[in-house]
């Protein structure tokens, strides 16, 4: 539940060995707890229910009943007598041990910082505290954070990471933003940018305090280790292009050079899969809202394109990310994307119903369906050279 498989194999093994030496060197002994470590490991892992335990109890305390029997006879020992109370302890054994992991788990997890499955469930339930702040507070964020959870859980999935984690992970990695929510584009309901007013240094250290807030946030509602380190390592080191380059343009031939580590993020970088992920799904899903047609042959173009900036940039150097993986996580990020951009088709007669009916209402209330019309402007046509635009789009966005 708390550690990982290599851990419990190594404890298994010397726990075996422990036990065999204080039962009379017997080998026997050596093997039934072997077993029964590794059948109890085994069938609580990736546990998303409490009642799992009890379940993993009693499928241990079932295979300690046959190990006992096996044993038994094959020491010769086939006194009912001797083997029916032993194998009805074994059953006890494993019943016993998860309803003791169940009452002290818990503890486990608030003293020493761990995150189960079963945590990690009762942080994406809708209603936390937190969830529900970015809920009233940062809707264009919150929005973000639930598709990002989506192209994360499958794309982990893709790779064997752990889905559960990566999309709880992206739920929470923005929460930083609920401090000055209106400095983030997706937050912008009203049209008025809150950078333009403001210099390129000023707006870069605004985008970055968001990972600082976030997590005194996650400290003080105590989310866990996981959720800390994927607040901290989201953005990794990256550049936010945008205000950087903006910076350079305004550079005067007098003032100092512009230092690009104070256009960076602090980090560190990503040192697990599902964090790295994370950092691709957070960067290519709002980079997906800049395609005004956002047609499969973009949507591949544009993932491509940045899964290739964060490599290059080095962002994935501290994690054990292989270039399959990040083949495996694009096929993804493009399946999900294409579903969720798709395009719908145009119904012509329902179409010219809908506009002879607006233009008999306008008729009757009106009495003339010329009368007060205003000239409407054509809606510019997006052509397939304008990758001038969508750049700056993603350097807006850092990417």
């Amino acid at each position: 539940l708390l550690l990982n498989s290599e851990t419990v194999i190594i404890f298994s093994i010397v726990l075996s060995i422990f036990a065999g030496l204080m039962f009379e060197h017997n080998i026997y002994y050596s093997l039934y707890f072997l077993v029964s470590c590794l059948v109890a490991a085994g069938s609580c892992a990736r546990a998303t229910q409490r009642t799992t335990l009890l379940k993993a109890g009693l499928k241990t305390g079932l295979f300690n009943m046959a190990v006992i029997l096996f044993l038994s006879l094959m020491a010769e020992q086939v006194s009912t007598a001797d083997i029916l109370p032993a194998m009805i302890f074994g059953l006890l054994g494993g019943i016993g041990a998860s309803i003791l992991v169940s009452a002290y788990v818990p503890a486990m997890e608030a003293g020493l910082g761990y995150t189960t499955d079963i945590k990690l469930l009762e942080l994406a339930n809708l209603n936390h505290p937190l969830l529900k702040m970015l809920i009233v507070q940062t809707p264009g964020t919150y929005h973000h954070s639930y598709i990002v959870g989506s192209l994360a859980e499958n794309a982990a999935e893709a790779i064997g990471a752990n889905p559960l984690l990566a999309r709880v992970l992206a739920y929470y990695h923005d929460i930083g933003k609920c401090k000055n929510p209106l400095y983030f584009s997706e937050n912008q309901t009203d049209g008025a940018n809150r950078h333009d007013k403001l210099t390129a240094s000023i707006s870069a250290l605004i985008l970055r305090a968001h990972v600082r807030d976030g997590l005194d946030m996650a400290r003080k509602y105590q989310l866990g280790g996981p959720i800390h380190d994927a607040i901290a390592q989201h953005h990794g080191t990256s550049l936010i292009r945008y205000f950087y380059e903006r910076a350079q343009k305004s550079r005067s031939a007098d003032t100092p050079e512009i230092n690009e580590s104070d256009y960076r993020y602090g980090g560190p970088k990503p040192q697990s899969r599902e964090v790295a992920v994370l950092m691709l799904a957070d960067s290519i899903e709002a980079a997906s809202r800049t395609l005004e047609e956002p047609t499969p042959a973009r949507i591949t173009g544009m993932v491509q394109r940045i899964t290739n900036r964060i490599f290059s940039d080095g962002q994935f150097s501290e994690c054990d990310l292989t270039l399959k993986d990040l083949h495996k996580i694009a096929k993804s990020f493009i399946k999900g994307l294409t579903s969720i951009h798709h395009q719908r088709p145009k119904y012509p007669q329902a179409i010219a119903k809908l506009d002879t009916d607006k233009k008999g209402r306008k008729e009757k209330e009106d009495g003339d369906p010329d009368q007060n019309q205003q000239p409407t402007k054509p809606s510019p046509k997006r052509s397939d050279d304008t990758k001038t635009e969508d750049e700056e789009d993603l350097k807006r966005l850092g990417l």
